[in-house]
């Protein structure tokens, strides 16, 4: 046992300690992009939500064993096992809970917010912080593939199948409000047994374009250029992972004039971007109602990265 052995006694005997972690609304830009030495890899550009949350609550022991709850989270109970190895206790166990407002299978990020949580609750509770690439790449060995989410608001451009950054653009996203909802009767979607994209040679050339869009977009915070790379960056999604009423959508988005069409690339949802300053209860309760109105469910206001949002809620 390492020399902080009595510190981790006094840690264990101490209350759960606790991680959080946010949840998504999917992707701004979905693809294959090169890195620095121009081999290509799959990669996303996430949108992070910072009102869906997941909690884990962590307390170690040493019976080896680590209970969770409630049962069925596998991949926050092999979360919880990495973290352990990873900050070297691979031998320990512990009590896991975890608790998420995330919904399931739609492309809200649900699993990876409990994955980091539990990583963060793990490394809490000994005392310790892990990195947000540490726990990225621990997070795509705990599910396969996983999402930027551990970076929380930082505008990143992820291969979620290797867990590692291609890009940092260099700061947040730039603010606007996105509404965000569902196709009716929308089933929830297991994103690993999901064939991946294969895309043509076009679309390559063309995801060089939009990595470009949403740099430029990030430096000097245009939400305006951000969303036209998020709609055809959904325009390509269709083509391979079709959406039912992705036509009635873009009809909706040009009748009031959003910035943009937003997806779940790999899930069911829906956002349409607004921008920040316009964005009032006045504009916004039209677009709801068209919305209902063509039987769209979940409906959601999010503010992204806005100051001042008494006035959108």
């Amino acid at each position: 046992m390492p020399l902080i052995a009595n510190d981790l006694k006094r840690t264990m005997l101490a209350k759960p300690a606790r991680g959080q972690a946010f949840g998504h609304h999917g992707e701004l830009v979905q693809g294959v992009f090169e890195d620095e030495h121009g081999h290509l890899h799959r990669g996303l550009v996430t949108l992070p939500i910072d009102s869906l949350r997941s909690t884990a609550w962590f307390a170690v022991d040493e019976s080896g064993d680590i209970d969770v709850e409630p049962r069925g989270r596998d991949k926050a109970l092999r979360a919880a096992q990495l973290a352990l190895a990873h900050l070297g206790y691979p031998s320990l166990g512990g009590r896991l809970k975890v608790e998420s407002d995330i919904p399931v299978g739609h492309g809200y990020g649900s699993s990876t917010a409990d994955v980091v949580a539990s990583m963060r609750a793990v490394a809490a509770a000994l005392g310790a912080r892990l990195l947000p690439s540490t726990s990225s790449r621990l997070a795509v060995a705990a599910e396969v593939a996983s999402d930027a989410i551990a970076f929380e608001t930082e505008a990143l451009l992820f291969a979620q199948r290797e867990g590692v950054v291609l890009e940092h653009f260099g700061g947040s996203l730039p603010p606007f409000v996105l509404v965000g909802f569902k196709g009716e009767a929308a089933a929830g979607i297991d994103t690993l047994e999901l064939v991946p994209a294969r895309y043509s040679s076009e679309e390559i050339q063309l995801f060089r374009v939009l990595r470009g869009m949403v740099a430029r977009a990030v430096r000097y915070q245009d939400t305006r250029l951000l969303g036209q790379a998020a709609t055809m960056s959904a325009r390509i999604s269709q083509r391979h992972l079709p959406k039912p009423y992705f036509d009635v959508v873009v009809d909706i988005a040009s009748h009031y004039q959003a910035l943009g069409i937003q997806v779940a690339h790999s899930g069911s949802l829906f956002g349409l971007m607004l921008d920040a300053q316009s964005a009032s209860r006045e504009k916004i309760h039209p677009i709801i109602a068209a919305l209902e109105g063509r039987r769209f469910h979940d409906i959601g206001i999010f503010p992204i990265n806005v100051e001042e949002r008494t006035h959108v809620l």
